[in-house]
């Protein structure tokens, strides 16, 4: 009976860590009012590289974000609404300082998490990150995270 139970928790074990194996981000999609000015946004801003999509319809742009990641810039959204913090997408950079300096040349306004101040702002575990909003007003963080 030993057994059965050991070689059943095994099983169960394997079966769920191949599940959690399989699952990865696929893609993030944020709904704008302006697709050419958010293209440009992430882009230019981001230096993100626009890469086919199957629509061809004007109305998507896609980028790569990550080696197996997406993001979907999809036009139709009638306005632009306010978005809470809380609710951002966040990316790594080598020096949080020089990607401060680039949002900098291009007049692009950015703070710690209160936006009270442009200083990057240091979480308990030593990384710095900083945040501003794209034109729909999508939080974005940008951190130093080595992970």
């Amino acid at each position: 009976m030993k057994k059965l139970l050991f070689a059943f928790f095994i099983l169960t074990f394997i079966s769920a860590s191949t599940v959690k194996a399989q699952i990865h981000l696929n893609h993030i999609t944020v709904f704008v009012v302006d697709l050419e000015k958010s293209t440009a946004f992430y882009k230019d801003v981001m230096g993100f590289q626009i890469i086919p999509e199957p629509f061809h319809d004007n109305h998507h742009t896609w980028f790569k974000i990550g080696e197996h990641s997406e993001l979907h810039v999809v036009s139709g959204a009638k306005e632009i609404i306010a978005h809470d913090i809380n609710i951002h997408m966040a990316f790594s950079v080598p020096s949080v300082e020089d990607f401060a300096k680039h949002l900098d040349s291009l007049n692009i306004k950015y703070g710690n998490w209160n936006q009270s101040t442009k200083t990057p702002q240091v979480r308990p575990d030593g990384i710095k990150q900083i945040y501003f909003q794209d034109p729909d007003g999508y939080w974005i963080e940008v951190d130093d995270d080595k992970f």
